[in-house]
């Protein structure tokens, strides 16, 4: 079939890797929550790594090539492992938790992924206050604020899909504490530093995650994991 220079012009502005990526995250992320929610959970919370692998190279194919966003990434992934692995070991940065087994291989008892993830909402939050804000100092406050945001709705859905499990049972107000005092020097150079994305690709991964652990949240009683 020969296709006309607009029908090809059309389908150039629908497949682009924005577009496809986006596309990518929905389906994971809805078929993860279907799974786990109407199918085997076991299954799909055990290929939680991969969902969460490819997201962070989806994210990193629609984010600018360069040598800063190789630092930053690097930045995150070191910094959020070293601050799991001191508070893992010791207690004092998030309170008295461990992970489990469902986010895959581990070093120094933190999963690789928990790494991964530090990246991923370090630049997805940063994205998103980029557009809404020019001053330095506000985008860092609110994108850390999104950060919490999301770990206050994952806290009570983690240890039942062993992601992590505090021994009170419960994320205490040192765990927020712990997050905002990790992740303002990451915000700060990041928005120092000044990355850019195009489109909405990161609007689109951070509501998927939230939807994601919000609807688990909501049957939480009933999912018989």
């Amino acid at each position: 079939m020969i296709l006309s220079p607009k029908v090809k012009m059309n389908y150039g502005r629908i497949l682009t890797n924005q577009n496809i990526s986006i596309g990518l995250i929905w389906l994971f992320h809805v078929s993860g929550i279907i799974g786990i929610i109407y199918s085997d959970a076991s299954w799909f919370i055990q290929a939680t790594p991969i969902n969460l692998s490819l997201s962070f190279i989806l994210l990193m194919i629609n984010v600018e090539r360069s040598k800063k966003t190789f630092f930053l990434v690097l930045l995150c992934f070191i910094t959020g492992m070293l601050a799991e692995i001191v508070g893992v070991k010791y207690g004092f940065i998030f309170g008295e938790y461990f992970y489990g087994e469902a986010l895959g291989p581990k070093f120094m008892e933190v999963p690789f992924m928990i790494g991964v993830n530090w990246c991923v909402l370090v630049f997805i939050t940063g994205f998103i206050v980029q557009l809404f804000f020019d001053s330095t100092w506000a985008r860092v406050s609110v994108a850390i604020g999104l950060m919490l945001f999301l770990d206050l709705v994952m806290e009570p859905i983690a240890p039942v899909l062993d992601f992590w499990t505090f021994e009170s049972g419960y994320a205490s107000l040192q765990n927020y504490l712990g997050w905002a005092i990790i992740a303002f020097p990451l915000q700060l150079v990041f928005h120092k530093v000044k990355l850019k994305i195009n489109g909405p690709f990161a609007f689109h991964l951070y509501f998927l995650q939230f939807l994601f652990f919000t609807i688990l949240l909501l049957k939480i009683n009933t999912l018989g994991i």
